[in-house]
């Protein structure tokens, strides 16, 4: 089924395939362009969205790698270490660090390359993200608490500066759209008001956006703002068109996986047929470039196997990753951190871990398999209302087949002991639990690529999964049938 799709969406490639030349403008577009141009107004092409303003020129297209002086102060008392990671999408990696002394910090000079990075202190969730330069070979910042999201100013850097305010406002702004989204179910025949302010709300950031692209020209920030608006947003064929695929700036961002959802929302019909379409296209725009293509088709990977879809990941690693002709210039990268969802997967084994238990000593998730017939992994947390609502149904469950070769481990990603071990107790959890205590931080929960609680992986005396339920009864039945 999978081969015959693809065959025939070569044949809408080979019809969306041509392109036209990107803009050869040497300075940000002063005017919102309403309509499309002449030209572009031929019932043949496609309209210009009225939402795009192009802030990409000479001077900040492409990348550009080069050296940054970053250092600053953070009004924290109490020291501690400051990591700087460079960004990709939502994931991140550590280059530099540095200790906190006398509220200043100084990375010294580093080789960077034009995107955003993060700046965190003593951990990982105490971070912000910084845009990095070469042209603005300095950056200082000062940031008013040891709350690194809070207040900060970078008065030197224009990047900062502009940025700093943007989020700012996009957070505000996405905060108003979702109190407004919520409060539609119960509008009534007040629900098309509600309707036409969340749309206000979102012309709003438009007109944030255009207003800084166009005070802060020549800058990585006007071009990452530029990539919020697609410049054919009515059309599949064309909508990365205006996203350079040479350009490995683009990377370093969140836009290709905004984009990439935007485009399955829009694009797609949430069918299956409709996915591969879309993925054929993205993988089509940036295929000549092995960096950004590396990025395109991992972070659809990533989004499709969050999202349960497993027979679309499954295309991606048979046709663009593990592929002979097609993977032939992917890096050894990509392969092990796709290696790491096929391992999740029905028929697989899993990672396995060895944590500490809530009443002390480890346990080891393999050496506990070996042991059983069936071992249940439950990733859950105390402030989960999902998994009060479950737990509860578990305990006779386990009650019923605990001694009949069947294991649970409870694998909280709470933070706080105290709070961890009174949910264990409330909840009449009497078998095994471990945590990291580190929350969504905690590497197992990256291993396991959890994105929601409860989460269930069963896996038998091998170690291997056999199922992914979403609710207990499926436990249950399985256990019935096969204990």
């Amino acid at each position: 089924m999978i081969n015959l799709v693809s065959l025939c969406l070569s044949v809408v490639l080979t019809a969306c395939g041509e392109t036209t030349p990107k803009d050869q403008k040497s300075s940000v577009d002063t005017e919102m362009p309403v309509v499309a141009s002449q030209e572009e107004s031929n019932p043949q092409t496609d309209p210009v969205s009225a939402n795009y303003l192009n802030g990409i020129n000479n001077q900040n297209k492409g990348d550009k790698s080069g050296a940054v002086h970053v250092s600053g102060t953070i009004k924290f008392p109490g020291g501690g270490e400051v990591t700087l990671y460079e960004s990709e999408g939502s994931n991140s990696s550590e280059i530099a660090k540095t200790r906190l002394s006398n509220n200043s910090f100084d990375f010294g000079t580093i080789e960077v390359s034009r995107g955003f990075y993060k700046i965190a202190l003593n951990n990982e969730t105490n971070a912000t993200n910084l845009i990095l330069n070469p042209d603005e070979p300095e950056v200082f910042v000062d940031f008013k608490t040891g709350r690194m999201s809070a207040a900060k100013f970078a008065v030197e850097s224009d990047e900062n500066t502009g940025w700093f305010e943007y989020n700012q406002a996009e957070f505000k702004n996405t905060n108003e759209i979702r109190n407004l989204r919520k409060s539609i179910k119960d509008a009534g025949a007040f629900r098309a008001r509600i309707e036409t302010q969340i749309k206000d709300k979102e012309l709003e950031l438009i007109a944030i956006q255009h207003e800084l692209i166009g005070r802060y020209p020549d800058t990585y920030l006007a071009k990452y703002l530029t990539w919020k608006n697609p410049k054919y947003a009515t059309s599949k064929g064309r909508f990365f068109e205006d996203i350079d695929p040479m350009d490995n700036s683009v990377v370093r961002s969140m836009t290709l996986s905004n984009r990439i959802q935007t485009m399955m929302r829009s694009f797609s019909d949430g069918t299956d047929s409709g996915f591969l379409a879309c993925i054929d296209l993205v993988k089509a725009h940036f295929e000549p470039n092995p960096v950004a293509l590396e990025s395109v088709l991992y972070t659809m990977l990533d989004g499709f196997y969050n999202t349960g879809k497993e027979t679309i990941c499954q295309y991606i690693l048979d046709n663009y990753i593990f592929d002979e002709d097609c993977g032939a210039d992917l890096s050894d990268a990509i392969r092990i951190r796709a290696q790491g969802i096929i391992n999740l997967q029905v028929g697989k084994t899993p990672p396995n871990f060895n944590i500490s238990k809530s009443d002390g000593g480890s346990l080891d998730l393999m050496a506990t398999c070996k042991k059983n017939k069936y071992t249940l992994v439950m990733f859950w947390a105390s402030w989960c209302h999902k998994c009060e609502q479950e737990i509860p149904s578990l305990v006779p469950v386990y009650a019923k087949f605990g001694f009949k070769g069947f294991e649970l481990i409870g694998v909280s990603l709470d933070q706080q002991r105290s709070t961890w071990l009174g949910a264990i107790e409330s909840n009449g959890m009497t078998w095994p639990n471990v945590s990291q205590l580190e929350a969504w931080n905690s590497p197992v929960v990256g291993d396991y690529k959890v994105t929601a609680t409860p989460t269930y992986f069963l896996l038998d005396s091998e170690g291997t999964i056999v199922l992914k339920p979403g609710r207990y009864f499926e436990v249950e039945k399985f256990l019935s049938a096969n204990l």
